[in-house]
């Protein structure tokens, strides 16, 4: 009988791979600790209709990718294919919008059922933020400085840029959609069988097709902003200005207008060349109407969502390494109660120790080289001598030449703690 597989689409985190992304993890927790956000969480599978009134029947993500089935009450559920509806439908249902300025984020995996390629699984993870309650231009711009301080802490500035533009208010992309299907209509011929079928549907949606002689007919579109009301243009020019005098570089792309129906005004992406075509690696915008949409008070509001496995791939073409090789391995010709002893003690007095201990025995030798395939800085040598007159040994397993002390066992927290200070530092 041949083994279980795991799922097309749907990957193990291994060992050799979860400290990135703990590292990474780590790093976006604090910038959002530092903008004032606070995490929340919610269940991985919802009511499928939360998606469809939020996201839209005719969006891909509805139409084609959503992981959705029938409970044993017949109601249907489905996957989380996005992380705004949920927490949108958390806020609604816990009062949380009152006073305004609530400002959460999240992280989890998310379900698309898609042909898996690079960039693109059927499980991924996002990061993402949101805050309610706040219509001003101010706000939309804080969440894109959130992201340029995020992107030098990963040591990834310069390798994304950021675009941006406006999708009006609710009146205005109804009146452009009338003005883009009168101007498709004659050009259907011209258009891929995909963007033909959205001309009736999602007309917008056509503006991210890849395909060549698509994207020559959208070249000549008629823009969004030119059917935009002076509200919705006097917003959108309050966020460039902010953002010139700020000195945040920027492109307005008019043929951005992101997957999902529920945006309005403000959307933004971060993209990088050095992914291929999965190029987005933050995106977001304002959902003003969202809230009322799923039941709420009508409540402005604006967020963003980062591919995990994307940024991770990036911080990887950009060289970040993040590994978590044991500080120390201990080595020992003891009982396995005492060196248990030894290793629970020093754990306890030296809180963060990352210590390896050889409980399968063996051999010093045998030993030395289990230590030095973990990636151990130090050794700590426990024979019954040292037991006996209550020391330890220390060895530089990296050190070029012999480097070992004896210490007292009483000593060996303090000790150890002053050589770990030392070599991080080098």
């Amino acid at each position: 009988m041949s083994s279980i597989q795991s799922i097309r689409g749907m990957h193990d985190i291994l060992p050799e791979q979860s400290p990135l992304w703990r590292w990474l993890e780590s790093r976006v927790a604090e910038i959002f600790a530092a903008y004032d956000f606070h995490e929340i969480r919610t269940p991985i599978v919802e009511k499928t209709e939360l998606f469809t009134r939020a996201i839209g029947q005719t969006t891909d993500v509805v139409e084609k990718e959503m992981y959705a089935f029938d409970d044993r009450n017949g109601e249907s559920l489905s996957l989380r294919p996005e992380g705004t509806a949920g927490v949108v439908r958390s806020v609604i249902q816990h009062g949380l919008t009152q006073p305004p300025g609530l400002k959460v984020w999240y992280q989890g995996p998310m379900f698309r059922h898609e042909r898996p390629q690079k960039g693109r699984q059927r499980q991924f993870h996002q990061f993402g933020a949101e805050v309610f309650g706040l219509e001003q231009p101010a706000v939309d711009v804080e969440l894109i400085l959130l992201g340029e301080r995020l992107w030098s802490s990963l040591g990834l500035a310069g390798r994304v840029r950021l675009e941006i533009n406006s999708l009006g208010d609710r009146e205005d992309r109804e009146r452009y959609r009338r003005q883009l299907i009168e101007y498709l209509e004659p050009r259907r011929d011209q258009l891929d069988a995909d963007s033909q079928r959205r001309i009736e549907t999602n007309p917008l949606r056509i503006f991210d097709s890849k395909n060549p002689d698509t994207q020559a007919v959208m070249d000549q579109a008629p823009r969004l902003a030119d059917a935009m009301g002076e509200e919705a243009r006097a917003h959108f020019q309050e966020v460039c200005r902010l953002l010139d005098e700020l000195g945040v570089e920027y492109r307005i792309n008019t043929g951005l207008v992101r997957g999902l129906d529920y945006y309005c005004r403000t959307v933004f992406e971060w993209i990088t060349d050095d992914l291929g075509a999965q190029g987005t690696v933050c995106a977001g915008g304002r959902y003003d109407d969202l809230v009322a949409i799923q039941g709420g008070k009508p409540t402005p509001g604006i967020g963003f969502a980062m591919g995990v496995e994307r940024l991770l791939a990036l911080a990887e073409t950009a060289g970040v390494e993040a590994s978590q090789e044991p500080h120390a391995f201990l080595v020992s010709q003891v009982s396995p109660e005492a060196t248990l002893d030894v290793a629970e003690r020093l754990r306890s007095e030296l809180p963060g120790l990352r210590l390896a201990v050889a409980l399968s025995g063996g051999k010093f030798k045998a030993q030395f080289k289990r230590a030095d395939r973990s990636g151990a800085r130090y050794g700590l040598i426990l024979g019954e001598s040292e037991l006996a007159a209550g020391n330890i040994q220390i060895k530089d397993l990296r050190a070029s030449q012999a480097d070992q002390e004896t210490v007292a066992l009483d000593q060996l927290a303090s000790r150890l703690a002053e050589r770990i200070g030392r070599t991080d530092n080098d």
